[in-house]
Formats: C-alpha cells, sequence, structure tokens
C-alpha cells in the first residue's frame, strides 16, 4: 500500500498539541529576552548597572571654572576639599610671544595662549564650528553629562555628536582638536566594550584631573543614575588607550 501523503497526516494528539503551544510560546519570549538584553547593556555604564556603581567608582570629583579647584562632592551633598587642578595657563601672555592667537570663546583664548601653546595641531581654528545648538541629549546619559559639563568649564560640546564612541570622529570632522593625550576638561572618549563601556554604544566621560603621575580622574554618568555623576581613576597605561576631545 502506498504511503499516505504529507498532506493526510495524522491530526496531532492532545498532548502533541500542548507540545507544539509550550514550544510556540517559548520561541515567542526570545525577542522580548534579547531587547531585555539590549536595554540592560544600553543602562550599564563602565560594566556596572546602578545599583553596584559603589563597588567601581567614587564620589564625583569636579575641577571648577576659574583655575578649575577641585572638589570632591558626598551622595549626601557634603562637601571637602582634595587636590587643586589649575588650566595651567595664566592670565598673561609668554612674552616670548608677542601676538596672541585669536579665539573668541575665553577659556578657549587662554588655553591656546598659555597651556597649550606651540602644542596645538597646525592649521588648528581655535573658532571651528561646534556644532552647539543647546543639550539635545537625552538626561542622565553620559552624553548629557558630557555636554552639560563641558558647559560648565566654558568650554564648546556639539550637540549632536552621536553615541559615545562617535564623539572623537564627529569632533574632529567639525574641526575640534582630538588626540590621545588627556588634559583637564576633555571629554574622554570610550570605544564599544572599551575598558567595560557599553558594547552597543560606547561612552563618553570628562577629564576633571590630570595627576604628576599620569593617571586621570573623570566626571561621568549614566542612564541608570538619575543625573547623579560619579568619578574613576584611570592608570596612566589605560589612559593613553582613549582618545580626548580638546576643544
Amino acid at each position: 500500500m502506498a504511503s499516505r501523503s504529507a498532506s493526510h497526516k495524522a491530526p496531532l494528539t492532545r498532548v502533541q498539541s500542548k507540545r507544539r503551544a509550550r514550544v510556540q510560546r517559548r520561541l515567542a519570549l526570545i525577542p522580548l529576552m534579547l531587547l531585555f538584553a539590549a536595554f540592560t547593556m544600553a543602562v550599564m555604564v563602565n560594566g556596572t548597572m546602578g545599583e553596584a556603581y559603589g563597588a567601581h567608582a567614587t564620589p564625583v570629583v569636579q575641577a571648577n571654572v576659574g583655575g578649575l579647584e577641585s572638589t570632591t562632592v558626598s551622595r549626601s551633598s557634603a562637601r571637602s576639599e582634595i587636590n587643586h587642578g589649575t588650566w595651567e595657563s595664566g592670565n598673561t601672555i609668554d612674552p616670548d610671544h608677542l601676538s596672541a592667537i585669536p579665539a573668541k570663546n575665553p577659556v578657549v583664548y587662554q588655553l591656546v595662549n598659555g597651556r597649550d601653546r606651540d602644542r596645538t595641531p597646525t592649521g588648528f581654528d581655535p573658532d571651528h564650528q561646534t556644532g552647539d545648538t543647546g543639550n539635545a541629549y537625552s538626561f542622565s546619559q553620559c552624553t548629557w553629562w558630557a555636554y552639560k559639563r563641558r558647559h560648565e568649564l566654558g568650554l564648546p560640546a556639539g550637540s549632536h555628536m552621536g553615541d559615545g564612541a562617535m564623539w572623537a570622529d564627529t569632533a574632529r570632522q567639525i574641526g575640534y582638536w582630538v588626540d590621545h593625550t588627556p588634559r583637564v576638561g576633555d571629554v574622554m572618549v570610550f570605544q564599544r566594550g572599551q575598558d567595560g563601556a557599553s558594547i552597543l554604544y560606547g561612552h563618553v566621560a570628562i577629564v576633571e584631573q590630570v595627576h604628576s603621575d599620569g593617571s586621570i580622574t573623570t566626571s561621568e554618568c549614566g542612564a541608570a543614575l538619575a543625573g547623579k555623576p560619579f568619578s574613576r581613576t584611570f592608570s596612566k597605561t589605560q589612559a593613553a588607550q582613549h582618545e580626548y576631545v580638546h576643544y
């Protein structure tokens, strides 16, 4: 007798139907699980979730505008002085340089004629376009903090620089000075997965201190922190692996 065709298979038993339904439900959950995983990575900053920051971070260290005096700010808003940082620019022009480099931004003017004199790249224009039309970044994201903190320091920041990992390339295209040497006030750029940054978006932080041993201290934020920044210190070796957006 000829075998039955595929279109005349015996109907599924009740047990088989239930088994198939379970498999279909599990398959339907896969997209939701992937979406949750993506969300989890999005809110991760430097490899930790918000509740785990205490094991990796310290209270935020910030350099003040006007000499960049550094302070430590605790979660309880108690403040205590720590080491002092500086632009190292002073208010005078080196007498060996009889003409000042023009710059409309007063902080940039001090830097290009002081701390960074003779260090800027050939052809660098301190008055390049900044790409700044206001803080367009989502509240508490690392990019939101980088933009906010740069403005507190009197330094330029673009409004549409992309994800954290994109900031160095975007800044370079606009005309910013970008290299691998950290300076106070810089945007520190983390590539995707670098030093624990999000594998989807990368990360950015602000350099608040450059120490005598070459290590640096940052201020950073992330989606899980509700706008509350924190600080970390990176060794000289770690710091050298990153790109920095100066101005």
